[in-house]
Order: C-alpha cells, then structure tokens, then sequence
C-alpha cells in the first residue's frame, strides 16, 4: 500500500505585522497610510471610501468610494494608485477585514511592501491617515449632501485636486502638498547631478 500525502493548505505570506520598530517617513512614498470612511447618500445608501496619504509628502495618492469595499477593491486602488506615485516602502493600516485579507496579503508579498498593523483600539497608531480624515470629513463629507455614488466621487476628487494645490499644510512649511513634492524633486535633481559631476571631476 502507498503512502498517503496529506495535502496541506498553502500558508499565507503574511505581509501584515505589527512593527515595534517605526521611524518616521524621510521621503516620499517611504511610508503610506490607508483607511476606511463610512458615509451614505441623501436617500441613505451607504457609500465606503478608501483614504490614502503620503505620511512625507501628504499627497493623496487616493480617494475613491463604493457602495462596499473589499479586499479586492483596495487591490484595485492601490494599483492605480501605484501606477501613479510609484510604490511605497511600507504602508500602515488598521487591522479592518479589508486590509487583513488574502488579495490585500498577496498584493503586498508580490509587491514586497510590508502592511505596518496599527494596535487594535490605538488609532495614534496611524495618527497621519487619522487627521486626514478628520480633515476631508470637516471640509468636504459634513459640507455637502450626496445624491448619488456619481456625486460623491466627484466631490471627493475635487476636494482632493484642491487639497493638493490650494492648501498650505503646517507640517509642509505652509506649502501645499504639491509644492512640497516639487521642491523634494528639484533637491534629488540637484544631488545626482552633483554626484555627476563630481564623478565626471574625478574620472
């Protein structure tokens, strides 16, 4: 009689772990933050919005709503998002179904970015994504009645392009984000040409 294999389910990569070691972001896309917004059309239809912001730069790389998110939809997100502003080093999350799930998981393993697991009931954990959302909720979500999901995304991105390129943000140097970005590009510019031209000095 052969022997029998017992035929093991494959395990999960597990990209989600809490990390005891954070440190601050120190440049664009080196950290990522993401969250879940609850909200609902005039007519009480409820709508689940995906936050994310640049924990450095404070762009938004995303916001986008649906009537439900899932873990595929997030996937979804983030590659467009990605395609955009180019990948992060890691992303912080909170532990939501939507972020703990296996199309979330696989994303990140393929992608090789760490998901950095806020504690449960310690939203400082992710303090960043947090006063974002305190902030498009009190500048946009609470000013304006939403008659369809169509309305919604408009709104919402509209708010975004201004978030961007009319608001000052203190920890920016009252820049906006956009402004913050352009000086962190033209200061990489500057440093490879510099270690150009010494190259070229020396060769």
């Amino acid at each position: 009689m052969g022997l029998q294999m017992r035929h093991k389910p494959p395990r999960r990569r597990g990209q989600a772990k809490l990390r005891e070691d954070r440190q601050p972001a120190r440049g664009p896309n080196d950290c990522w933050s993401m969250d879940l917004m609850a909200d609902q059309t005039v007519e009480g239809h409820k709508l689940r919005g995906l936050t994310i912001v640049d924990n450095f730069s404070r762009v938004s790389p995303a916001i986008e709503v649906r009537r439900r998110y899932t873990g595929y939809d997030v996937v979804q997100t983030l590659g467009r998002a990605t395609r955009q502003y180019g990948i992060p080093r890691t992303i912080r999350v909170d532990n939501g179904p939507e972020f703990v799930s296996k199309e979330v998981d696989l994303w990140a393993y393929v992608h090789g970015v760490p998901l950095d697991c806020s504690r449960p009931g310690k939203p400082t954990d992710n303090a960043c994504i947090e006063a974002f959302n305190a902030r498009l909720r009190q500048e946009c979500l609470n000013q304006h009645w939403f008659l369809s999901l169509a309305e919604a995304c408009a709104k919402l991105e509209q708010w975004r392009e201004m978030y961007h390129h009319e608001r000052p943000h203190s920890r920016l140097g009252y820049r906006t984000p956009e402004e913050f970005a352009k000086t962190q590009q033209n200061g990489a510019e500057k440093q490879d040409q510099f270690r150009q031209n010494f190259a070229e000095s020396v060769a």
